[in-house]
Protein backbone atom coordinates (compact mmCIF):
# COMPACT_ATOMS: atom_id res chain seq x y z
CA UNK A 1 0.00 0.00 0.00
CA UNK A 2 1.25 3.48 -0.37
CA UNK A 3 3.67 4.87 1.87
CA UNK A 4 3.22 8.40 3.90
CA UNK A 5 4.71 10.08 0.59
CA UNK A 6 2.01 9.75 -1.35
CA UNK A 7 0.22 12.75 -0.54
CA UNK A 8 3.79 15.03 -1.66
CA UNK A 9 3.80 12.16 -5.05
CA UNK A 10 0.06 13.66 -6.03
CA UNK A 11 0.96 17.05 -5.73
CA UNK A 12 3.81 16.72 -7.56
CA UNK A 13 2.16 14.72 -10.17
CA UNK A 14 -0.25 17.54 -11.64
CA UNK A 15 2.75 20.23 -11.66
CA UNK A 16 4.60 18.00 -13.95
CA UNK A 17 1.84 17.74 -15.94
CA UNK A 18 0.91 21.24 -16.13
CA UNK A 19 4.70 21.74 -17.06
CA UNK A 20 4.64 19.62 -19.69
CA UNK A 21 1.37 20.92 -21.31
CA UNK A 22 1.74 24.50 -20.92
CA UNK A 23 5.30 25.32 -21.78
CA UNK A 24 6.54 27.30 -23.66
CA UNK A 25 2.79 28.25 -24.13
CA UNK A 26 0.61 29.96 -22.79
CA UNK A 27 3.74 29.64 -19.85
CA UNK A 28 7.07 30.46 -21.07
CA UNK A 29 9.16 28.10 -18.56
CA UNK A 30 8.33 24.81 -16.64
CA UNK A 31 9.46 27.03 -13.38
CA UNK A 32 6.96 29.40 -13.56
CA UNK A 33 4.63 26.56 -12.22
CA UNK A 34 5.40 25.59 -8.60
CA UNK A 35 3.86 23.87 -5.45
CA UNK A 36 3.25 27.20 -3.87
CA UNK A 37 0.90 28.65 -1.33
CA UNK A 38 -0.55 32.21 -2.51
CA UNK A 39 1.05 33.79 0.73
CA UNK A 40 4.60 33.11 -1.02
CA UNK A 41 6.43 36.19 -1.86
CA UNK A 42 8.51 34.15 -4.44
CA UNK A 43 8.00 36.54 -8.03
CA UNK A 44 9.60 33.82 -10.18
CA UNK A 45 6.58 31.63 -11.02
CA UNK A 46 2.88 32.72 -12.45
CA UNK A 47 1.04 29.34 -11.68
CA UNK A 48 0.87 27.95 -8.10
CA UNK A 49 -0.69 24.57 -6.58
CA UNK A 50 -1.82 25.07 -2.92
CA UNK A 51 -2.85 22.10 -1.09
CA UNK A 52 -5.28 23.46 1.09
CA UNK A 53 -7.78 20.75 2.35
CA UNK A 54 -6.75 16.95 3.17
CA UNK A 55 -9.84 14.82 4.46
CA UNK A 56 -10.25 11.08 5.57
CA UNK A 57 -13.02 9.63 3.20
CA UNK A 58 -15.25 8.62 5.96
CA UNK A 59 -17.73 6.32 4.63
CA UNK A 60 -15.27 3.57 2.89
CA UNK A 61 -15.54 0.66 4.83
CA UNK A 62 -12.28 -0.95 5.77
CA UNK A 63 -11.43 -4.31 7.31
CA UNK A 64 -9.86 -4.39 11.13
CA UNK A 65 -6.67 -5.65 10.34
CA UNK A 66 -4.87 -7.30 6.78
CA UNK A 67 -2.23 -9.32 6.39
CA UNK A 68 1.21 -8.28 5.91
CA UNK A 69 3.91 -10.94 4.88
CA UNK A 70 3.57 -14.35 6.75
CA UNK A 71 3.72 -13.31 10.44
CA UNK A 72 2.69 -9.81 10.46
CA UNK A 73 -0.82 -7.72 10.07
CA UNK A 74 -1.42 -4.30 9.67
CA UNK A 75 -4.31 -1.54 9.82
CA UNK A 76 -5.72 -0.96 6.57
CA UNK A 77 -4.71 2.20 4.88
CA UNK A 78 -7.04 5.07 5.12
CA UNK A 79 -8.67 6.64 2.35
CA UNK A 80 -8.14 10.66 2.16
CA UNK A 81 -9.32 13.52 -0.52
CA UNK A 82 -6.87 15.80 -1.27
CA UNK A 83 -8.10 19.72 -1.85
CA UNK A 84 -6.21 21.80 -3.84
CA UNK A 85 -6.72 25.24 -5.60
CA UNK A 86 -4.81 26.13 -8.71
CA UNK A 87 -4.03 30.12 -8.90
CA UNK A 88 -2.34 32.98 -11.12
CA UNK A 89 0.63 33.75 -8.81
CA UNK A 90 -0.55 38.04 -7.82
CA UNK A 91 3.22 38.91 -7.32
CA UNK A 92 4.64 37.47 -10.27
CA UNK A 93 1.76 38.03 -13.45
CA UNK A 94 4.71 39.90 -15.35
CA UNK A 95 2.37 42.37 -16.90
CA UNK A 96 -0.13 39.68 -17.46
CA UNK A 97 -3.26 40.91 -18.65
CA UNK A 98 -7.15 39.43 -18.04
CA UNK A 99 -7.41 37.41 -21.36
CA UNK A 100 -3.82 35.93 -20.83
CA UNK A 101 -4.95 34.89 -17.29
CA UNK A 102 -8.17 33.73 -18.30
CA UNK A 103 -6.05 31.68 -21.28
CA UNK A 104 -3.71 30.30 -18.77
CA UNK A 105 -7.32 29.39 -16.11
CA UNK A 106 -8.68 27.84 -19.54
CA UNK A 107 -5.46 25.99 -20.58
CA UNK A 108 -5.10 24.27 -16.72
CA UNK A 109 -8.57 23.55 -17.17
CA UNK A 110 -8.85 21.35 -20.10
CA UNK A 111 -4.97 19.57 -18.83
CA UNK A 112 -6.84 18.07 -15.94
CA UNK A 113 -9.67 17.12 -17.75
CA UNK A 114 -7.48 15.45 -19.89
CA UNK A 115 -5.23 13.84 -17.02
CA UNK A 116 -7.90 12.70 -14.44
CA UNK A 117 -6.61 10.08 -12.81
CA UNK A 118 -3.33 8.60 -12.15
CA UNK A 119 -2.61 4.97 -10.22
CA UNK A 120 -1.23 4.45 -7.61
CA UNK A 121 2.05 2.38 -8.40
CA UNK A 122 2.70 5.24 -11.02
CA UNK A 123 3.64 7.85 -8.23
CA UNK A 124 5.60 4.81 -5.95
CA UNK A 125 6.55 2.54 -8.70
CA UNK A 126 7.85 -0.05 -5.68
CA UNK A 127 3.97 -0.67 -4.76
CA UNK A 128 2.88 -4.68 -5.06
CA UNK A 129 -0.39 -3.95 -5.06
CA UNK A 130 -3.27 -2.87 -7.42
CA UNK A 131 -4.57 0.48 -6.10
CA UNK A 132 -7.77 2.10 -7.42
CA UNK A 133 -6.85 4.84 -9.35
CA UNK A 134 -6.53 8.48 -7.70
CA UNK A 135 -9.41 10.60 -9.66
CA UNK A 136 -8.52 14.85 -9.93
CA UNK A 137 -12.54 16.13 -10.03
CA UNK A 138 -13.78 19.99 -9.66
CA UNK A 139 -13.97 20.39 -6.07
CA UNK A 140 -17.64 20.78 -5.30
CA UNK A 141 -17.47 23.40 -3.30
CA UNK A 142 -19.50 26.60 -3.80
CA UNK A 143 -18.02 30.54 -4.78
CA UNK A 144 -18.49 31.27 -1.29
CA UNK A 145 -16.30 28.52 0.58
CA UNK A 146 -14.11 29.30 -2.35
CA UNK A 147 -13.62 32.87 -0.77
CA UNK A 148 -13.43 31.32 2.14
CA UNK A 149 -10.06 30.15 1.17
CA UNK A 150 -8.82 33.00 0.38
CA UNK A 151 -9.70 35.07 3.16
CA UNK A 152 -8.49 31.99 5.46
CA UNK A 153 -4.92 32.99 3.80
CA UNK A 154 -5.41 36.69 4.20
CA UNK A 155 -6.08 37.21 0.44
CA UNK A 156 -8.32 38.98 -1.92
CA UNK A 157 -10.25 36.24 -3.60
CA UNK A 158 -9.31 35.74 -7.80
CA UNK A 159 -10.02 33.46 -10.25
CA UNK A 160 -8.80 30.47 -9.88
CA UNK A 161 -9.64 26.32 -9.85
CA UNK A 162 -10.41 24.14 -7.19
CA UNK A 163 -9.57 20.25 -7.63
CA UNK A 164 -10.66 17.15 -5.31
CA UNK A 165 -7.95 14.21 -6.10
CA UNK A 166 -9.37 10.88 -4.18
CA UNK A 167 -8.94 8.61 -2.82
CA UNK A 168 -5.73 8.46 -1.79
CA UNK A 169 -5.27 5.75 0.44
CA UNK A 170 -2.03 5.94 2.68
CA UNK A 171 -1.03 2.86 4.95
CA UNK A 172 -0.20 2.31 8.59
CA UNK A 173 3.17 2.46 9.23
CA UNK A 174 3.08 0.05 12.13
CA UNK A 175 3.22 -3.36 11.60
CA UNK A 176 1.89 -6.33 14.75
CA UNK A 177 3.56 -9.64 14.63
CA UNK A 178 1.54 -12.22 14.75
CA UNK A 179 2.88 -15.58 17.00
CA UNK A 180 3.91 -18.39 14.98
CA UNK A 181 1.84 -21.73 15.37
CA UNK A 182 4.23 -24.01 17.08
CA UNK A 183 1.97 -26.90 18.62
CA UNK A 184 -1.26 -27.71 17.35
CA UNK A 185 -3.57 -30.92 18.80
CA UNK A 186 -6.27 -32.56 17.15
CA UNK A 187 -8.83 -35.12 18.40
CA UNK A 188 -11.03 -37.72 16.63
CA UNK A 189 -14.64 -38.18 17.85
CA UNK A 190 -17.51 -40.61 16.91
CA UNK A 191 -20.92 -39.04 16.99
CA UNK A 192 -23.65 -40.40 18.23
CA UNK A 193 -25.31 -41.10 14.38
CA UNK A 194 -22.16 -42.98 13.65
CA UNK A 195 -21.97 -45.25 16.53
CA UNK A 196 -25.81 -46.27 15.94
CA UNK A 197 -24.71 -47.99 12.18
CA UNK A 198 -21.94 -49.38 13.66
Amino acid sequence: MADYPIISDVSSYIVKILREKMCPEPIPSPNNIEISSPLSQDVDYLVGLYLYDIREEMDVTQPRYIQKGRTQIARPPRPYALYYMVFINGSGQMGLKDPDMQKIVGKIAQIVNDNSSVLPNELQSWLDTQEPPIVLSQAKISLEEKVRVWQAISKPYQLSLFYRAAPVYLSSGESIDTPRVTDASFELGITGEERRKN
